[in-house]
């Protein structure tokens, strides 16, 4: 039986419940982080707690933890479920909303065995949809790892029907913002192109990293407003976020990028951030 982490305790999956006011269950008050492991690595853990911990002071979401406790909980639910790779999921939540009650955060932490994608998606590419929704730049949670998921769910479902793998969105302005899951980047002139925070997009994990690694590489990059026609006259473009890491978008609907086969700073950038996930220091390693 698969073990969690719940307010402090280690408890059977069977046997973890929360509250039936729970603001999270109720009203999608809450915040995750999906987090991946490779050999007992933990990829860029300060990183997610950091940006879980940025949004709660940002959304008024009492979070009574700090990054060591956190960090203490994650390895707690891996050591209980024996894993070395896998997939964790922090959520918090604002706990029990009841009249009366004084809130109490719920912290549930939960680890899977790491399911890998099709090699076949980061061999030849995938292909994407465009969204028929719009991001909002003046919604206060755009931009923050919320619980509310269900927009993306139902662009991505929307993809999916046409055989893509994500979903592309842009603002009302027209500006190149993020996928449902992801974020996005393209290459012009053998440079690597991705839209800027404040667009807003949410601050993630990977893109972060694949920036830091195209300095490192010497890519030209920039971080700034894109358009459907930039997008479409990419040479190359991939997604990046924790969970696929770095995978290459051959087509969108039915354009196809470039030449239609991965390109090579794609190529370049994947095997960057793939060294860079290898060597990240083991559970054991850290004090």
């Amino acid at each position: 039986m698969p073990q969690v982490y719940l307010n402090d305790s280690i408890l059977d999956a069977k046997d973890a419940t929360v509250s039936a006011s729970d603001g999270g269950f109720l009203y999608g008050v809450g915040l995750y982080e999906i987090l991946r492991t490779d050999g007992g690595r933990i990829f860029a853990l300060s990183d997610h707690l950091d940006r879980l911990l940025t949004s709660a002071t940002a959304l008024a979401i009492a979070c009574p933890f700090d990054k060591p406790a956190l960090e203490s909980a994650i390895r707690r639910v891996l050591q209980a479920n024996e894993l070395t790779d896998a997939r964790i999921r922090l959520t918090l939540t604002a706990g029990s909303i009841s009249e009366g009650d004084f809130p109490q955060p719920t912290l549930l932490i939960t680890a899977s065995p790491q399911s890998a994608y099709p090699q076949d998606y980061y061999r030849n590419g995938v292909r994407v949809a465009l969204a028929d929704f719009r991001q909002n730049p003046f919604d206060p949670t755009t931009g923050h790892k919320t619980t509310s998921f269900l927009s993306r769910l139902t662009a991505l479902n929307r993809a999916m029907k046409k055989g893509c793998f994500e979903a592309i969105w842009f603002t009302p302005a027209g500006v190149l913002a993020e996928a449902c899951m992801s974020n996005v980047f393209l290459v012009k002139d053998s440079a690597l192109l991705t839209p800027r925070i404040e667009t807003p997009v949410m601050p993630g994990i990977a893109r972060k990293h694949v920036l830091h690694l195209a300095e490192q590489n010497h890519i030209p990059h920039q971080q700034t407003d894109l358009t459907i026609s930039d997008l479409l006259s990419a040479q190359e473009c991939f997604l990046t976020s924790v969970s696929v890491k770095l995978l290459p978008v051959v087509g969108i609907e039915a354009h196809t990028v470039g030449d239609g086969k991965v390109g090579p700073v794609t190529k370049k950038m994947t095997e960057a951030l793939d060294r860079l996930v290898a060597s990240e220091p083991a559970q054991g390693d850290r004090p």
